[in-house]
């Protein structure tokens, strides 16, 4: 299949447009290699297809992708989460029963089948930890009644401890704020116990902030339009407390979705969709979110191929940044001067920067990656 593989090296006109003009500069040293945990689908020695999850090397000045170590799993990995010790977390795609822990090279930890625990639950394919308290936070479903859990979770045994209400249905990505609070997405699609969506008339989406102590319910915020789904979530990279939500479009028609935004923001107060409009091709659908440049977040426009950059200077702007078959997963990265992002996409991996140039590296093998992937701590 004929895949574009294309980026824009540079975006200085926009960031122009936002602070006084930048100055290019001397080549930029050479970017450093950098581990990624990941999860993919490809063959193995034995040449059968399996659903993987492991450590990628990426060796920007050889050119080169290098599979560290890889863990053979029952179905497909969705999140994953870098350990402070350069490890791993990596859960189950939706409706999936396991979760499990590896270290820096990609060796299998522990890992844990929800089958052991009491309850019938299945994980939405996202994790959270609070370095504060050393818990472990899960987004759940009940199949049987729909409704939304978050599990507490130690670390070590990834067993269950504490279960609280999501206050919502399809609870999908959480992220701390800092302030005690757990902000929640609950995507608000009611599904089958296979997983399958049904009933989108009734869909209810929310982004919710629980005490991340207790529980409690601490806030809801809701968009107008109840059929875009809030899926995931990422912090701008500033003192705005800007929360970046990107959505899921689930209208009856090409054409309303096609008009769907990718982008809602959060700041405390309000949630809101900043009327950036996104490339009729994206279909409505972002695959992943990122801290970006000044302050910015990039979107993973995946049915689009493209890579896109929302900033505060030009709120009802998405500048392409990167054209990519199959672009999905995104990984911030920042150096001394600014924000850099890498994008997971059919073939391989790119790098974008807004001041250096754009970096594409081949897969080491033929291997179709996930929706999400992380950098690893240095160890």
């Amino acid at each position: 299949m004929h895949r574009r593989f294309f980026l824009q090296s540079s975006s200085l006109a926009l960031l122009a447009s936002w602070r006084p003009a930048l100055q290019a500069g001397p080549p930029a040293e050479p970017m450093p290699r950098q581990r990624l945990a990941a999860a993919w689908r490809g063959r193995g020695a034995d040449g059968i297809e399996r659903d993987q999850v492991g450590v990628l090397d990426c060796d920007w000045a050889a050119g080169t992708v290098r599979v560290v170590g890889a863990i053979d799993n029952p179905g497909r990995a969705h999140g994953l989460l870098a350990g402070a010790d350069g490890g791993f977390i990596a859960v189950a795609n939706r409706p999936g029963r396991w979760l499990l822990a590896a270290d820096r090279d990609g060796r299998l930890r522990q890992r844990l089948d929800l089958s052991q625990e009491p309850s019938a639950r299945t994980l939405n394919g996202h994790v959270e930890a609070d370095t504060s308290t050393g818990w472990l936070y899960t987004p759940e479903t009940d199949p049987a009644r729909g409704e939304g859990w978050i599990s507490v979770r130690d670390p070590r045994s990834l067993r269950r401890v504490a279960q609280w209400p999501s206050h919502g249905v399809d609870p999908h990505q959480c992220l701390l704020d800092g302030d005690g609070g757990l902000i929640v997405a609950n995507g608000g699609i009611w599904r089958t116990p296979q997983g399958h969506k049904v009933a989108l008339e009734r869909m209810a989406p929310s982004l919710v902030r629980l005490d991340a102590r207790s529980g409690a319910l601490l806030g809801q915020w809701r968009l107008a339009d109840a059929r875009l789904s809030i899926r995931h979530l990422a912090w701008t990279d500033d003192d705005s407390r800007r929360l970046g939500v990107a959505l899921q479009a689930e209208h009856d028609t090409p054409q309303q979705r096609a008009e769907a935004p990718l982008l809602a923001l959060w700041d405390g107060r309000s949630l809101q969709t900043p009327g950036a409009r996104a490339p009729a091709t994206a279909g409505g659908y972002a695959g992943d979110i990122a801290a970006g440049p000044g302050g910015g977040l990039i979107l993973s426009g995946q049915k689009a191929g493209l890579g896109l950059w929302w900033h505060p200077g030009a709120p009802q702007r998405l500048q392409t940044v990167a054209e990519l078959g199959d672009a999905c997963a995104l990984a911030s990265f920042a150096d001394a001067a600014e924000r850099g992002v890498l994008i997971a996409a059919a073939r391989g991996l790119a790098r974008w920067h807004p001041r250096q140039a754009a970096q594409a590296l081949p897969w080491p093998m033929p291997m179709a990656p996930d929706n999400h992937w992380v950098l690893l701590a240095d160890a």
